[in-house]
Protein backbone atom coordinates (compact mmCIF):
# COMPACT_ATOMS: atom_id res chain seq x y z
CA UNK A 1 0.00 0.00 0.00
CA UNK A 2 2.81 2.47 1.37
CA UNK A 3 4.84 1.84 -2.04
CA UNK A 4 1.83 2.35 -4.52
CA UNK A 5 0.73 5.51 -2.36
CA UNK A 6 4.34 6.66 -3.61
CA UNK A 7 4.19 5.62 -6.97
CA UNK A 8 1.01 7.53 -7.15
CA UNK A 9 1.79 10.61 -5.28
CA UNK A 10 4.94 10.70 -7.96
CA UNK A 11 2.95 10.35 -11.38
CA UNK A 12 0.35 13.21 -9.87
CA UNK A 13 3.53 15.15 -9.00
CA UNK A 14 4.53 15.10 -12.42
CA UNK A 15 1.25 15.01 -14.52
CA UNK A 16 -0.36 17.94 -13.14
CA UNK A 17 1.48 21.21 -14.50
CA UNK A 18 0.03 22.01 -17.68
CA UNK A 19 -2.22 19.52 -17.51
CA UNK A 20 0.10 17.25 -18.99
CA UNK A 21 -2.10 14.05 -17.59
CA UNK A 22 -4.39 15.31 -20.81
CA UNK A 23 -2.45 13.64 -23.38
CA UNK A 24 -1.14 10.81 -21.22
CA UNK A 25 -4.97 9.31 -20.26
CA UNK A 26 -4.16 5.54 -21.91
CA UNK A 27 -1.23 5.06 -19.66
CA UNK A 28 -2.85 6.12 -16.50
CA UNK A 29 -4.93 4.00 -17.62
CA UNK A 30 -2.95 1.03 -17.50
CA UNK A 31 -1.82 1.82 -14.02
CA UNK A 32 -5.12 2.03 -12.74
CA UNK A 33 -5.65 -1.71 -14.70
CA UNK A 34 -2.64 -2.84 -12.63
CA UNK A 35 -3.36 -1.76 -9.55
CA UNK A 36 -6.82 -3.64 -9.44
CA UNK A 37 -5.30 -6.09 -11.01
CA UNK A 38 -3.04 -7.13 -8.13
CA UNK A 39 -4.43 -5.21 -5.29
CA UNK A 40 -8.18 -6.28 -4.09
CA UNK A 41 -8.19 -4.98 -0.38
CA UNK A 42 -10.49 -1.88 -0.92
CA UNK A 43 -10.38 -0.69 2.75
CA UNK A 44 -6.48 -0.09 2.42
CA UNK A 45 -7.42 1.08 -1.42
CA UNK A 46 -9.70 3.98 -0.86
CA UNK A 47 -7.65 5.00 2.55
CA UNK A 48 -4.27 5.25 0.15
CA UNK A 49 -4.17 9.69 0.08
CA UNK A 50 -3.65 9.79 -3.42
CA UNK A 51 -5.91 7.03 -5.18
CA UNK A 52 -8.96 8.99 -5.13
CA UNK A 53 -6.94 12.09 -6.03
CA UNK A 54 -5.31 10.11 -8.62
CA UNK A 55 -8.61 9.62 -9.95
CA UNK A 56 -9.38 12.91 -10.54
CA UNK A 57 -6.49 13.78 -13.35
CA UNK A 58 -9.33 11.84 -15.26
CA UNK A 59 -11.00 14.93 -16.54
CA UNK A 60 -12.41 14.08 -20.15
CA UNK A 61 -16.07 12.69 -19.01
CA UNK A 62 -15.81 9.37 -21.35
CA UNK A 63 -12.58 8.00 -20.18
CA UNK A 64 -13.80 8.96 -16.53
CA UNK A 65 -16.55 6.83 -16.79
CA UNK A 66 -14.67 4.24 -17.88
CA UNK A 67 -12.44 4.42 -14.99
CA UNK A 68 -15.40 3.72 -13.19
CA UNK A 69 -16.64 1.22 -14.66
CA UNK A 70 -13.08 -0.66 -14.95
CA UNK A 71 -13.22 -0.09 -10.38
CA UNK A 72 -16.90 -1.44 -10.02
CA UNK A 73 -16.43 -4.68 -12.21
CA UNK A 74 -12.88 -5.22 -10.26
CA UNK A 75 -14.77 -4.57 -7.01
CA UNK A 76 -18.02 -6.78 -7.72
CA UNK A 77 -15.89 -9.34 -8.85
CA UNK A 78 -13.63 -9.19 -5.77
CA UNK A 79 -16.11 -7.90 -3.10
CA UNK A 80 -16.96 -11.28 -1.45
CA UNK A 81 -18.17 -9.89 1.96
CA UNK A 82 -21.21 -7.32 2.38
CA UNK A 83 -19.42 -4.08 3.97
CA UNK A 84 -20.47 -1.53 5.96
CA UNK A 85 -16.96 0.27 5.64
CA UNK A 86 -17.43 4.14 5.59
CA UNK A 87 -14.27 4.20 3.70
CA UNK A 88 -15.12 1.83 0.95
CA UNK A 89 -19.22 3.41 1.06
CA UNK A 90 -18.02 6.92 0.45
CA UNK A 91 -15.59 5.67 -2.05
CA UNK A 92 -18.07 3.90 -3.91
CA UNK A 93 -21.03 6.78 -3.95
CA UNK A 94 -18.50 8.87 -5.18
CA UNK A 95 -17.95 6.18 -8.09
CA UNK A 96 -21.82 5.24 -8.79
CA UNK A 97 -22.28 8.69 -8.71
CA UNK A 98 -19.63 9.81 -11.18
CA UNK A 99 -21.14 7.40 -13.54
CA UNK A 100 -24.64 7.88 -12.91
CA UNK A 101 -24.19 11.82 -14.00
CA UNK A 102 -22.43 10.59 -17.14
CA UNK A 103 -26.06 9.63 -18.20
CA UNK A 104 -28.44 12.51 -20.16
CA UNK A 105 -30.61 12.26 -23.17
CA UNK A 106 -28.09 11.11 -25.71
CA UNK A 107 -26.83 7.91 -23.70
CA UNK A 108 -27.67 4.63 -25.56
CA UNK A 109 -30.24 2.04 -23.36
CA UNK A 110 -27.92 -0.37 -23.52
CA UNK A 111 -25.06 1.94 -21.64
CA UNK A 112 -27.99 2.99 -19.24
CA UNK A 113 -28.18 -0.89 -18.56
CA UNK A 114 -24.67 -1.14 -18.11
CA UNK A 115 -24.22 1.62 -15.67
CA UNK A 116 -27.23 0.26 -13.43
CA UNK A 117 -26.16 -2.88 -13.07
CA UNK A 118 -23.06 -2.30 -11.87
CA UNK A 119 -24.64 0.02 -9.45
CA UNK A 120 -26.97 -2.29 -8.44
CA UNK A 121 -24.04 -4.57 -7.15
CA UNK A 122 -22.52 -2.03 -5.55
CA UNK A 123 -26.18 -1.67 -3.50
CA UNK A 124 -26.26 -5.43 -2.59
CA UNK A 125 -22.96 -5.35 -1.08
CA UNK A 126 -23.94 -2.73 1.57
CA UNK A 127 -24.88 -4.09 4.98
CA UNK A 128 -25.19 -2.54 8.14
CA UNK A 129 -26.57 -5.88 10.02
CA UNK A 130 -29.01 -4.69 12.77
CA UNK A 131 -28.62 -1.29 12.31
CA UNK A 132 -31.76 -1.14 10.22
CA UNK A 133 -32.10 2.99 10.74
CA UNK A 134 -28.94 3.33 8.97
CA UNK A 135 -29.31 0.45 6.15
CA UNK A 136 -32.71 2.64 5.44
CA UNK A 137 -30.47 5.89 6.05
CA UNK A 138 -27.86 4.44 3.28
CA UNK A 139 -31.31 3.89 1.08
CA UNK A 140 -32.83 7.41 0.83
CA UNK A 141 -28.87 8.40 0.31
CA UNK A 142 -28.70 6.42 -2.97
CA UNK A 143 -32.51 7.02 -3.95
CA UNK A 144 -31.01 10.57 -3.77
CA UNK A 145 -27.52 10.18 -6.01
CA UNK A 146 -29.29 7.52 -8.49
CA UNK A 147 -32.71 9.38 -8.96
CA UNK A 148 -31.93 8.94 -13.35
CA UNK A 149 -31.14 5.20 -13.55
CA UNK A 150 -34.86 3.37 -12.77
CA UNK A 151 -33.48 -0.18 -12.56
CA UNK A 152 -31.67 0.95 -9.64
CA UNK A 153 -34.72 2.74 -7.72
CA UNK A 154 -36.56 -0.42 -8.27
CA UNK A 155 -33.71 -2.58 -6.79
CA UNK A 156 -33.67 -0.22 -3.76
CA UNK A 157 -37.13 -0.21 -3.00
CA UNK A 158 -36.34 -3.92 -3.35
CA UNK A 159 -33.98 -3.34 -0.44
CA UNK A 160 -36.28 -1.25 1.73
CA UNK A 161 -39.14 -4.24 1.32
CA UNK A 162 -36.38 -6.84 2.43
CA UNK A 163 -35.25 -4.64 5.76
CA UNK A 164 -38.87 -4.49 6.79
CA UNK A 165 -39.38 -8.45 6.39
CA UNK A 166 -35.91 -8.78 8.16
CA UNK A 167 -37.01 -6.57 10.91
CA UNK A 168 -40.15 -8.83 11.17
CA UNK A 169 -38.04 -12.03 11.33
CA UNK A 170 -35.37 -10.74 13.66
CA UNK A 171 -37.98 -9.57 15.86
CA UNK A 172 -39.91 -12.65 16.34
CA UNK A 173 -43.34 -10.67 15.43
CA UNK A 174 -43.31 -8.89 17.85
CA UNK A 175 -43.50 -5.24 17.37
CA UNK A 176 -42.46 -2.59 19.55
CA UNK A 177 -43.14 0.92 19.17
CA UNK A 178 -39.81 1.65 17.81
CA UNK A 179 -40.18 -1.48 15.73
CA UNK A 180 -43.63 -0.73 13.83
CA UNK A 181 -42.46 3.07 13.34
CA UNK A 182 -39.39 1.70 11.67
CA UNK A 183 -41.49 -0.73 9.14
CA UNK A 184 -43.71 2.38 8.67
CA UNK A 185 -40.72 4.53 7.51
CA UNK A 186 -39.88 1.71 4.89
CA UNK A 187 -43.61 1.69 3.58
CA UNK A 188 -43.10 5.48 3.38
CA UNK A 189 -40.37 5.47 1.50
CA UNK A 190 -41.48 2.62 -1.15
CA UNK A 191 -44.77 4.56 -1.23
CA UNK A 192 -42.86 7.90 -1.90
CA UNK A 193 -40.18 5.82 -4.45
CA UNK A 194 -42.87 4.05 -6.58
CA UNK A 195 -44.49 6.62 -8.69
CA UNK A 196 -41.14 7.96 -10.03
CA UNK A 197 -40.58 4.94 -11.72
CA UNK A 198 -42.00 5.12 -15.82
CA UNK A 199 -42.48 1.73 -16.53
CA UNK A 200 -46.18 0.59 -15.51
CA UNK A 201 -45.55 -2.43 -14.43
CA UNK A 202 -42.62 -1.57 -12.44
CA UNK A 203 -45.16 0.29 -10.44
CA UNK A 204 -48.20 -1.66 -10.64
CA UNK A 205 -45.62 -5.18 -8.75
CA UNK A 206 -43.85 -2.90 -6.37
CA UNK A 207 -47.39 -1.40 -4.86
CA UNK A 208 -48.32 -5.03 -4.70
CA UNK A 209 -45.21 -6.26 -2.96
CA UNK A 210 -45.14 -3.11 -0.71
CA UNK A 211 -48.86 -3.93 -0.04
CA UNK A 212 -47.73 -7.52 0.26
CA UNK A 213 -45.20 -6.52 2.88
CA UNK A 214 -47.02 -3.99 4.84
CA UNK A 215 -49.30 -6.78 5.22
CA UNK A 216 -47.32 -9.00 6.86
CA UNK A 217 -46.21 -6.40 9.11
CA UNK A 218 -49.46 -5.70 10.47
CA UNK A 219 -49.44 -2.20 9.22
CA UNK A 220 -52.74 -2.57 7.47
CA UNK A 221 -53.71 1.34 6.77
CA UNK A 222 -50.41 1.59 5.01
CA UNK A 223 -51.19 -2.04 3.05
CA UNK A 224 -54.59 -0.69 2.11
CA UNK A 225 -53.03 2.24 0.80
CA UNK A 226 -50.52 0.20 -1.26
CA UNK A 227 -53.24 -2.00 -2.74
CA UNK A 228 -55.40 1.14 -3.48
CA UNK A 229 -52.50 2.81 -5.44
CA UNK A 230 -52.44 -0.38 -7.61
CA UNK A 231 -56.04 -0.29 -8.77
CA UNK A 232 -55.88 3.24 -9.67
CA UNK A 233 -52.98 3.12 -11.86
CA UNK A 234 -54.65 0.08 -13.45
CA UNK A 235 -56.50 2.58 -16.46
CA UNK A 236 -52.96 4.03 -17.21
CA UNK A 237 -51.68 0.18 -18.24
CA UNK A 238 -51.08 0.99 -22.17
CA UNK A 239 -51.99 -1.98 -24.23
CA UNK A 240 -48.22 -2.22 -26.42
CA UNK A 241 -44.95 -1.92 -24.05
CA UNK A 242 -41.66 -1.96 -25.04
CA UNK A 243 -40.20 -5.42 -24.11
CA UNK A 244 -36.00 -5.73 -25.28
CA UNK A 245 -36.74 -3.27 -27.47
CA UNK A 246 -39.78 -4.39 -29.29
CA UNK A 247 -43.40 -3.45 -28.74
CA UNK A 248 -45.34 -6.27 -27.19
CA UNK A 249 -49.31 -6.54 -26.63
CA UNK A 250 -49.52 -5.57 -22.55
CA UNK A 251 -52.47 -8.03 -21.79
CA UNK A 252 -50.69 -11.22 -20.86
CA UNK A 253 -48.32 -9.18 -18.41
CA UNK A 254 -51.68 -7.10 -16.74
CA UNK A 255 -53.46 -10.91 -16.60
CA UNK A 256 -50.76 -11.89 -14.84
CA UNK A 257 -50.03 -9.52 -12.37
CA UNK A 258 -54.09 -9.18 -11.47
CA UNK A 259 -54.17 -12.83 -10.86
CA UNK A 260 -51.38 -11.79 -8.21
CA UNK A 261 -53.09 -9.23 -7.22
CA UNK A 262 -56.79 -11.64 -6.71
CA UNK A 263 -54.46 -13.81 -4.55
CA UNK A 264 -53.10 -11.21 -2.44
CA UNK A 265 -56.70 -9.79 -1.38
CA UNK A 266 -58.42 -13.14 0.22
CA UNK A 267 -56.32 -12.15 3.18
CA UNK A 268 -56.96 -8.19 3.10
CA UNK A 269 -59.13 -7.55 5.48
CA UNK A 270 -62.11 -5.03 4.28
CA UNK A 271 -61.51 -0.96 5.51
CA UNK A 272 -63.92 -0.60 8.12
CA UNK A 273 -65.36 2.77 6.68
CA UNK A 274 -65.41 1.35 3.26
CA UNK A 275 -67.96 -0.95 1.95
CA UNK A 276 -68.00 -5.29 2.05
CA UNK A 277 -65.23 -6.54 -0.45
CA UNK A 278 -64.06 -2.84 -1.68
CA UNK A 279 -60.95 -3.60 -2.88
CA UNK A 280 -62.60 -6.64 -4.90
CA UNK A 281 -64.96 -4.57 -6.31
CA UNK A 282 -62.52 -2.27 -7.56
CA UNK A 283 -60.51 -4.02 -8.99
CA UNK A 284 -63.25 -5.56 -11.02
CA UNK A 285 -64.73 -1.79 -11.46
CA UNK A 286 -61.31 -0.90 -13.51
CA UNK A 287 -61.38 -4.36 -15.79
CA UNK A 288 -64.98 -3.32 -16.44
CA UNK A 289 -63.98 -0.17 -18.15
CA UNK A 290 -60.64 -0.59 -19.11
CA UNK A 291 -59.96 -0.63 -23.02
CA UNK A 292 -58.73 -4.26 -23.95
CA UNK A 293 -58.00 -5.35 -27.55
CA UNK A 294 -60.42 -6.15 -29.89
CA UNK A 295 -61.29 -9.35 -30.08
CA UNK A 296 -59.84 -9.85 -26.60
CA UNK A 297 -61.71 -12.34 -24.11
CA UNK A 298 -59.06 -10.72 -21.34
CA UNK A 299 -62.13 -9.24 -19.58
CA UNK A 300 -63.76 -12.41 -19.15
CA UNK A 301 -60.71 -14.59 -17.82
CA UNK A 302 -60.30 -12.19 -15.35
CA UNK A 303 -64.14 -12.39 -14.07
CA UNK A 304 -63.58 -16.33 -14.13
CA UNK A 305 -60.64 -15.89 -12.19
CA UNK A 306 -61.95 -13.57 -9.46
CA UNK A 307 -64.78 -16.27 -8.90
CA UNK A 308 -62.30 -19.09 -7.20
CA UNK A 309 -61.22 -16.17 -4.97
CA UNK A 310 -65.05 -15.04 -3.76
CA UNK A 311 -65.68 -19.08 -3.77
CA UNK A 312 -62.40 -18.95 -1.07
CA UNK A 313 -64.16 -15.75 1.03
CA UNK A 314 -67.14 -17.50 1.71
CA UNK A 315 -65.42 -20.24 3.45
CA UNK A 316 -65.41 -20.71 7.21
CA UNK A 317 -61.82 -20.85 7.15
CA UNK A 318 -59.77 -19.58 4.63
CA UNK A 319 -56.59 -21.16 2.83
CA UNK A 320 -54.31 -19.18 3.91
CA UNK A 321 -53.61 -16.06 6.33
CA UNK A 322 -51.04 -13.90 7.71
CA UNK A 323 -50.16 -14.27 11.50
CA UNK A 324 -51.84 -11.49 13.30
CA UNK A 325 -53.80 -9.93 11.12
CA UNK A 326 -57.52 -10.42 11.09
CA UNK A 327 -59.00 -11.38 7.46
CA UNK A 328 -62.77 -11.18 6.32
CA UNK A 329 -63.40 -14.27 7.61
CA UNK A 330 -62.86 -13.08 11.29
CA UNK A 331 -63.69 -9.93 10.59
CA UNK A 332 -67.80 -10.94 9.14
CA UNK A 333 -67.39 -14.74 10.96
CA UNK A 334 -69.80 -16.24 8.41
CA UNK A 335 -72.11 -13.58 8.61
CA UNK A 336 -75.07 -14.29 6.25
CA UNK A 337 -75.21 -10.52 4.55
CA UNK A 338 -71.77 -10.93 3.97
CA UNK A 339 -71.98 -14.42 1.95
CA UNK A 340 -74.99 -12.40 0.21
CA UNK A 341 -72.90 -9.77 -1.02
CA UNK A 342 -70.36 -13.08 -2.62
CA UNK A 343 -73.14 -14.63 -3.90
CA UNK A 344 -74.65 -11.82 -5.61
CA UNK A 345 -71.25 -10.50 -6.94
CA UNK A 346 -70.70 -13.83 -8.28
CA UNK A 347 -74.05 -14.09 -10.10
CA UNK A 348 -73.44 -10.83 -11.67
CA UNK A 349 -69.64 -12.05 -12.88
CA UNK A 350 -71.23 -15.25 -14.28
CA UNK A 351 -73.87 -13.49 -16.28
CA UNK A 352 -71.18 -11.35 -17.80
CA UNK A 353 -69.40 -14.29 -18.85
CA UNK A 354 -72.73 -16.21 -20.31
CA UNK A 355 -73.62 -12.80 -22.01
CA UNK A 356 -69.76 -13.15 -23.76
CA UNK A 357 -70.17 -16.64 -24.50
CA UNK A 358 -73.64 -15.84 -26.30
CA UNK A 359 -71.90 -12.33 -28.19
CA UNK A 360 -68.89 -15.03 -30.03
CA UNK A 361 -71.19 -16.47 -31.93
CA UNK A 362 -73.35 -13.98 -32.81
CA UNK A 363 -72.99 -11.50 -36.17
CA UNK A 364 -71.53 -9.32 -34.38
CA UNK A 365 -68.90 -11.35 -32.51
CA UNK A 366 -66.94 -11.71 -35.79
CA UNK A 367 -66.91 -11.10 -39.63
CA UNK A 368 -69.57 -13.54 -40.48
CA UNK A 369 -68.20 -13.11 -44.29
CA UNK A 370 -64.68 -14.60 -42.75
CA UNK A 371 -65.23 -18.83 -42.11
CA UNK A 372 -61.63 -18.16 -40.13
CA UNK A 373 -63.22 -15.75 -38.69
CA UNK A 374 -66.01 -17.79 -37.27
CA UNK A 375 -63.51 -20.98 -36.75
CA UNK A 376 -61.40 -18.42 -34.28
CA UNK A 377 -64.64 -17.26 -32.49
CA UNK A 378 -65.84 -20.93 -32.09
CA UNK A 379 -62.43 -21.68 -30.53
CA UNK A 380 -62.68 -19.23 -27.62
CA UNK A 381 -66.03 -20.00 -26.76
CA UNK A 382 -64.89 -22.98 -26.31
CA UNK A 383 -62.14 -22.64 -24.38
CA UNK A 384 -63.85 -19.84 -21.83
CA UNK A 385 -66.88 -22.45 -21.72
CA UNK A 386 -64.04 -24.85 -20.49
CA UNK A 387 -62.58 -22.84 -18.14
CA UNK A 388 -65.97 -21.56 -16.33
CA UNK A 389 -66.75 -25.18 -16.28
CA UNK A 390 -63.50 -26.64 -14.39
CA UNK A 391 -63.88 -23.41 -11.65
CA UNK A 392 -67.98 -24.45 -11.00
CA UNK A 393 -66.33 -27.83 -10.88
CA UNK A 394 -63.49 -27.04 -8.31
CA UNK A 395 -65.45 -24.76 -6.35
CA UNK A 396 -69.24 -24.30 -6.81
CA UNK A 397 -71.44 -26.63 -5.27
CA UNK A 398 -73.05 -28.66 -7.96
CA UNK A 399 -76.13 -29.89 -5.39
CA UNK A 400 -77.63 -27.14 -6.66
CA UNK A 401 -80.01 -27.89 -9.40
CA UNK A 402 -79.31 -24.46 -11.52
CA UNK A 403 -75.42 -24.40 -10.80
CA UNK A 404 -75.13 -28.13 -11.96
CA UNK A 405 -77.33 -27.43 -14.84
CA UNK A 406 -75.18 -24.86 -15.99
CA UNK A 407 -71.89 -26.82 -15.66
CA UNK A 408 -73.57 -29.71 -18.10
CA UNK A 409 -74.07 -26.82 -20.24
CA UNK A 410 -71.08 -25.01 -20.16
CA UNK A 411 -69.14 -28.86 -20.79
CA UNK A 412 -71.70 -29.10 -23.66
CA UNK A 413 -71.15 -25.93 -25.05
CA UNK A 414 -66.88 -26.73 -24.85
CA UNK A 415 -67.03 -29.87 -26.66
CA UNK A 416 -69.83 -28.80 -29.28
CA UNK A 417 -67.86 -28.35 -31.89
CA UNK A 418 -65.00 -30.61 -31.18
CA UNK A 419 -62.28 -28.23 -29.92
CA UNK A 420 -61.26 -29.30 -26.47
CA UNK A 421 -58.33 -31.31 -26.46
CA UNK A 422 -59.70 -35.01 -25.76
CA UNK A 423 -57.18 -36.01 -23.46
CA UNK A 424 -57.94 -33.42 -21.09
CA UNK A 425 -61.54 -34.03 -21.06
CA UNK A 426 -60.96 -37.86 -20.80
CA UNK A 427 -59.03 -36.99 -17.53
CA UNK A 428 -61.19 -34.53 -16.38
CA UNK A 429 -63.99 -37.27 -16.70
CA UNK A 430 -61.90 -39.30 -14.67
CA UNK A 431 -61.56 -36.84 -11.83
CA UNK A 432 -65.23 -36.08 -11.45
CA UNK A 433 -65.86 -40.19 -11.40
CA UNK A 434 -62.99 -40.25 -8.46
CA UNK A 435 -64.54 -37.34 -6.49
CA UNK A 436 -68.18 -38.52 -7.10
CA UNK A 437 -66.97 -41.54 -4.57
CA UNK A 438 -66.26 -39.34 -2.00
CA UNK A 439 -67.99 -38.70 1.29
CA UNK A 440 -71.19 -35.84 0.36
CA UNK A 441 -70.12 -36.08 -3.24
CA UNK A 442 -72.43 -38.79 -4.64
CA UNK A 443 -74.71 -35.96 -6.62
CA UNK A 444 -71.41 -35.91 -9.12
CA UNK A 445 -72.84 -39.55 -10.46
CA UNK A 446 -76.01 -37.46 -11.60
CA UNK A 447 -73.83 -34.93 -13.07
CA UNK A 448 -71.00 -37.13 -15.19
CA UNK A 449 -74.07 -39.12 -17.00
CA UNK A 450 -75.46 -36.18 -18.44
CA UNK A 451 -71.36 -35.25 -19.62
CA UNK A 452 -70.76 -36.66 -23.19
CA UNK A 453 -67.44 -36.48 -25.26
CA UNK A 454 -67.98 -35.39 -28.83
CA UNK A 455 -65.75 -35.22 -31.77
CA UNK A 456 -65.22 -32.99 -34.61
CA UNK A 457 -67.39 -33.34 -37.15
Amino acid sequence: KREINTVLADVIKHMTPDRAFEDAYPQLQSVIRKILTYFHDFSALFSMERFLPFLDMFQKDSVRVEVCKSIMEVFIKHQLELTRDPVILNAMLHICKTMHDSVNSLTLEDEKRSLALLIIGFVRMVSFGRDFEQQLSFCVEARATFCNLEPVLVQLIHTVNQLAMETRRVMGGNHSRKTAAFVRACAAYCFISIPSLSSIFSRLNLYLLSGQVALANQCLSQADAFLKAAVGILPEVPRSINVEGKLRSSESFLLDFINNFLATLLVVPDHPEHGVLYLVRGLLNMVQDYTWEDNSDAKVRVYISALPLLAAMSQETYLYSIPKVDSNETLYGGDPKFLSEINKLCETLIGQILDHLKVLTRDEGFDKSSPVALQQSVRRQSALAFSLFGVLLAHGDLRNNKLSQLSINLWNLSHKHGYCEARVSVRTLEYIKHQAQQPDMAHLSDTIQRLVLQSRT
